[in-house]
This record gives C-alpha cells, sequence and structure tokens, in this order.
C-alpha cells in the first residue's frame, strides 16, 4: 500500500517535469554603460645592443631597458652574439647568432661571452682563465647582442628551440624592422 502513493508520487514528478509552457516574457535590458579599458597585451621584445668590452667598463656591457620594455621576474630573457656572417644563394648577407653562454678557445686559454639579468637591464661580459686585456680587437670591440624577453607563460608552455634566434622572433612576431637597435 505505501508503494502506490511512490509510485504516483514518481510518476506525477515526472510529468511536472517533462511538461513545456509558453515563454516567459524578456527580461529587462541589461546595462549599457561604458567600455573597460583593453587589458594589457603581453608581447615579446627583441631589442640589439652594439658595444664594446673594454678595460674601463670591466669588459661589460650594460643596459638598463627602456620604460617601453616591461620585464618582470618570471619572464625569459635570452641573449644572442653576432658570431658571423655568410651568404645566401644571392649574395646577401645572413648573420649568425648564438646563443649565450658561448665558450671560445683561444691561444692564451678559454674566453667565455656569457650575460645575467634583472627585470631592469641586463649585463653581457666576457670571462677568461687568462688575461682580458690580451685579447684581440675581434674579439672585444663592436660586438652585437641580441636580446629576447619572452613572457613566462609563452616561453614554459612552447616547445621553442631557444638556440634559434629566428624561431624566437617567428613565434613572437617580430620582424627584423620591429627591433630596437642601440649602440652603447
Amino acid at each position: 500500500m505505501k508503494k502506490i502513493p511512490r509510485t504516483i508520487g514518481i510518476v506525477l514528478s515526472l510529468l511536472f517535469l517533462a511538461c513545456e509552457g509558453p515563454a516567459g516574457p524578456p527580461g529587462p535590458p541589461g546595462f549599457d554603460g561604458l567600455d573597460g579599458q583593453d587589458g594589457v597585451n603581453i608581447l615579446g621584445t627583441v631589442l640589439e645592443i652594439e658595444g664594446d668590452f673594454t678595460p674601463q667598463n670591466d669588459y661589460s656591457i650594460f643596459y638598463d631597458f627602456p620604460q617601453t620594455v616591461e620585464v618582470f621576474e618570471s619572464d625569459v630573457v635570452l641573449v644572442y652574439l653576432l658570431w658571423d656572417q655568410t651568404q645566401d644563394g644571392n649574395g646577401e648577407a645572413v648573420d649568425i647568432w648564438r646563443l649565450l653562454p658561448q665558450t671560445r678557445i683561444l691561444q692564451q686559454g678559454l674566453l667565455q661571452y656569457n650575460f645575467d639579468h634583472t627585470f631592469f637591464d641586463v649585463s653581457m661580459f666576457l670571462e677568461a682563465d687568462f688575461d682580458l686585456s690580451t685579447l684581440q680587437p675581434g674579439d672585444t670591440d663592436n660586438q652585437v647582442f641580441r636580446i629576447a624577453i619572452l613572457p613566462a607563460d609563452f616561453a614554459q608552455g612552447s616547445k621553442l628551440d631557444f638556440s634559434n634566434i629566428q624561431a624566437v622572433m617567428n613565434s613572437l612576431n617580430v620582424d627584423e624592422k620591429d627591433i630596437h637597435r642601440v649602440a652603447l
């Protein structure tokens, strides 16, 4: 006997849930206020620095990031050295870039081009197991560096070959014309 009211209750519940009536009246119109400010679009940046390693600067090239470039502590900063140039099939110059650190074996010993950075600046410097004043001008003068700043989220989720500067620039949608160049 107790099963009959329970069964009727279940059947009635299913009927009420399965019923569909006419659509209700439309709700009140939404608030049409002012648009909010656009969010920050975090993009990577590539800078090019040219300078000399001298005894006066302690064989170090120091560069403060400009205020137009926002670098966060978690961002990835990569530094590339213009190592050499070659020519393509049309005789056009093609730059050869190497990711730092880079080590050269010289007659005097081992020379390393290295860098460090904060979110305010970057410093490229020479380290060696010999007296740096014995270096030739080709190792110290008019050295060109490219600094790539990658947002942390982008760098972490990427399977990008960071040693390939062209791949890094392509992934950041940076063209040669977009690179900010500074001679120190």
